[in-house]
């Protein structure tokens, strides 16, 4: 039985415990291997066992789950011959986008129409989508203006991705105005890339 075990954080990189089939005269037949995160990130684990405890800091790092013996490097092949399900029956990780605008209204910049282009790529590998789609803006003009604004992005990244027409998706669509911006400023301030949607596929 192979069994993916999440670390406190993401940044500690993924932990997989092997709980396999031996006998007492021969080596203990479980143990622990830490693999980076998606974004290369290792962090550390400290597993703690009848016969002791161990720390792993370094990519496919193992050590048996009784805490005895020294820590080991396994390989590749190994990882994924006795992990095999476990790694296939992963959840892809959420992926985060933002488009930004022209001021005042919902044309995208060009090169924000290329990443819509490519949000939309991405969406279609996802085989169900749990999509937030955030409007936001810049610190020009009334609050109540700009919820309005922020919520007519929202809803038009949120028109595209409906033109996928996936079977299993589910769209949340806010508004934050002009709270929570991405480059703090003054009221009054016009600043590109607070005028932008942000959305985060899972």
């Amino acid at each position: 039985m192979k069994l993916p075990i999440p670390g406190p954080r993401l940044s500690a990189g993924l932990i997989l415990v092997a709980l396999l089939a031996g006998c007492a005269s021969q080596r203990p037949p479980s143990y622990v291997v830490l693999l980076p995160s998606p974004d290369g990130s290792v962090g550390q684990v400290i597993i703690t066992g009848q016969r002791g405890q161990k720390v792993l800091t370094e990519a496919q790092q193992g050590t048996w789950l009784d805490g005895g013996g020294a820590p080991f490097t396994i390989a590749r092949t190994t990882i994924d011959s006795d992990f095999d399900a476990a790694l296939a029956a992963r959840p892809l990780i959420p992926e985060r986008f933002l488009l930004y605008f022209d001021v005042g209204g919902t044309v995208l910049t060009t090169e924000s129409r290329a990443v819509l282009k490519q949000l939309l790529e991405r969406a279609r590998s996802f085989p169900a989508l749990d999509i937030s789609v955030v409007g936001h803006t810049d610190t020009l003009g009334r609050s109540s203006v700009n919820d309005a604004l922020a919520l007519r992005r929202a809803r038009y990244i949120a028109g595209e991705l409906k033109r996928l027409d996936a079977k299993d998706m589910s769209i949340a669509v806010e508004s934050h105005g002009k709270r929570n911006l991405l480059v703090p400023t003054p009221d009054e301030t016009a600043e590109q890339r607070n005028r932008r949607v942000e959305v985060t596929l899972r």
